[in-house]
């Protein structure tokens, strides 16, 4: 009868150990839990906030400025505009035609005109 109830109280003893150790398991990963709630809302928070400065960012406006300002760029005007014959696209050389040049109608000869806003002066 002893033996049992020495048995009984290892038995008893040691599941009462493995029930803190669980506890201590479950707290710990609770906390843990939280604090990546808490990081994802930070998160969340800043991508929103990045979302609103990008969409502020590329204001057509804004673009304009900083092509303006930053790389020297113009805007169109017909004087700077080339057209390409379309002949010589397909040729592989290319054929500009100047403003005065080119027909002021839809042709099937010359193809749309070309935006030159890039050169610099």
């Amino acid at each position: 009868m002893t033996r049992l109830n020495l048995v009984l109280l290892l038995a008893v003893m040691a599941s009462a150990i493995y029930l803190v150790r669980i506890q201590y398991e479950s707290r710990r990963l609770y906390t843990e839990l939280e604090k990546v709630n808490a990081q994802y809302a930070k998160l969340e928070a800043e991508n929103e906030r990045l979302q609103v400065e990008k969409r502020g960012q590329a204001t057509p406006l804004r673009v304009e400025k900083l092509a303006k300002e930053k790389l020297q760029m113009r805007t169109v005007t017909p004087a700077i505009t080339q057209y390409i014959a379309a002949a010589a696209v397909n040729e592989g050389s290319l054929g500009l035609v100047t403003p005065a040049s080119a027909n002021t109608g839809p042709s099937a000869d010359v193809a749309p005109s070309v935006n030159m806003q890039g050169v610099r002066p």
